[in-house]
């Protein structure tokens, strides 16, 4: 995509393009390119409509002319590969809800976790699962009804970022186009809208004509946001950034379809076509000769009703067996199915080794590649989430006046792997004594919460050694008999 410079650098001097000339030429050119396609095929992919859906069957007909067969069987079965492969990334690295860590106060934390909480986790799923399937995620930052600060998640076909520089680390503008519908009178329209968004604020309009007055435009330039002064009165205000978040799968922003297409489609295609072999061709071919008969049809008839058919001469009927090569088939998709989670980097719970318990050094092994795409993904939405925290540390500063911008935050996403939980839980208790206690909590399989858990057991230790106590004084309290011996 081109950064918002370089179009200015190739526009004539003494002509130079409006921001909404720059829009409707960056819109047009986007919806034709290539990146856009994979976006549009990944979306398709992801909801298991493949290209099988669309096979067609060909036979050579009068003439020689190509023509669908009709009377052939055309199975399409698809294969959720890229469906189960973006739900394996996600689910192993967003499914769990993050930590969040940092050298601030704990006001700034607690704070923090208010802003990122349970309905945004959620969200980060999504956001994952839009940046495996798209090549790239978009979070628009905005102010509720409430002024609340909030974030939504922008079909990535509809956004066209500007880039800053070529590495795609910071934004210049960015361009939203989408549909919307309208009511014309008693008439029920669809028109394209626009949106041009830089740090001046953000341009909103329509090449849509709908009546004989010209065309939909709002036209104006407004704010980011909009806020109510002591008085009542609504002031337009802009960020210092743009506010549109990216949410990458990867540097390259390739979509997991765009590495995948043509092995999940040959997949899809040999096993249909398998399917259609069991049910087109016979267990053998019958070879008729000198047949005395009208036609073929007739002979087919005349098998099935009465199990015979009339030759002359030195006429039969002779059987040629057919034999499907079915061990190279299977080897083929097996194959297949190989390439398809080793360069989808995901793990196939089809392997045999998982019907073996594996200890946990086999199902780290097993779980590499995955681990490795994980990594990947962890290291660019760790840049995503510093970029949306710019925006939270402002709204803290705008309604507390309290500025925690110079503290160092970390985001940790828990990875959900399977392990070996009785493996799992001995080493935790031989660590005993070696760590700490927050660190075998940490790492025990039992627990969702670590900070939760940590409070609960100083609760629990808290209660006991008050009940002790209790118990203590209340021996030390109990009445003694005359001379020094108990009361009986």
């Amino acid at each position: 995509m081109s950064t918002l410079s370089e179009i200015l650098r190739n526009l004539d001097e003494n002509s130079p393009m409006t921001n909404r000339e720059i829009a409707v030429q960056e819109v047009s050119e986007f919806k034709s390119s290539e990146k856009r396609k994979w976006m549009i095929l990944g979306q398709l992919y992801y909801r298991n409509k493949t290209r099988i859906l669309d096979h067609k069957r060909w036979i050579i007909g009068e003439g020689g002319a190509k023509v669908e067969a009709q009377n052939l069987a055309n199975n399409k079965l698809v294969h959720g590969h890229l469906r189960k492969l973006t739900d394996q990334k996600t689910g192993y690295l967003l499914s769990k809800p993050f930590s969040i860590q940092t050298d601030g106060p704990d006001e700034y934390l607690d704070l923090l976790n208010d802003y990122f909480g349970k309905e945004y986790k959620r969200q980060l799923k999504d956001i994952g699962e839009n940046a495996i399937t798209n090549g790239i995620g978009w979070k628009q930052v905005y102010y509720d009804e409430n002024g609340k600060l909030c974030t939504k998640i922008i079909p990535p076909h509809e956004c066209v970022p500007l880039w800053k520089d070529n590495a795609h680390t910071e934004l210049d503008a960015f361009i939203r186009f989408y549909d919307q519908i309208v009511y014309e009178a008693k008439t029920k329209k669809t028109i394209s809208i626009i949106e041009f968004w830089d740090l001046n604020g953000m341009l909103s309009f329509s090449q849509d004509k709908l009546s004989s007055d010209g065309y939909v435009t709002a036209g104006e330039l407004r704010g980011h946001f909009v806020i109510e002064d002591a008085n009542g009165v609504e002031q337009q205000m802009n960020w210092e950034k743009v506010p549109f978040i990216p949410y990458k799968y990867n540097k390259e922003e390739m979509p997991l379809v765009e590495i995948l297409d043509t092995l999940v489609d040959d997949y899809d295609q040999k096993v249909s076509s398998n399917s259609n072999n069991l049910d087109d061709l016979p267990n053998s071919i019958m070879v008729l000769k000198n047949y005395d008969g009208a036609d073929l049809g007739e002979a087919r008839h005349n098998l099935a009703q009465y199990r015979m058919v009339k030759v002359s001469g030195e006429g039969g009927l002779d059987t040629v067996s057919l034999d499907i090569d079915t061990e190279a088939y299977a080897d083929h998709v097996e194959r297949l199915r190989k390439s398809i989670y080793e360069f989808g980097r995901g793990v196939d719970t089809q392997s045999k080794e998982f019907g073996n318990s594996p200890t946990g050094v086999a199902l780290r092994f097993m779980y590499s590649d995955l681990d490795m795409d994980a990594n990947t993904i962890d290291t660019e939405f760790q840049a995503s989430l510093e970029r949306e925290l710019w925006f939270v540390d402002q709204d803290i500063y705008n309604k507390l006046e309290k500025d925690f911008s110079e503290y160092d935050v970390t985001f940790l996403f828990n990875r959900d792997i399977p392990i070996n939980e009785t493996e799992a839980i001995n080493n935790v208790k031989n660590s005993v004594g070696i760590l700490s206690d927050e660190t075998s909590i940490s790492n025990h399989p039992w627990t969702t919460d670590p900070k939760e858990e940590m409070e609960r057991k100083k609760n629990e230790d808290k209660s006991a050694m008050e009940e002790d106590a209790s118990r203590q004084f209340a021996f030390d309290q109990k009445p003694t008999a005359p001379g020094g011996g108990e009361d009986e």
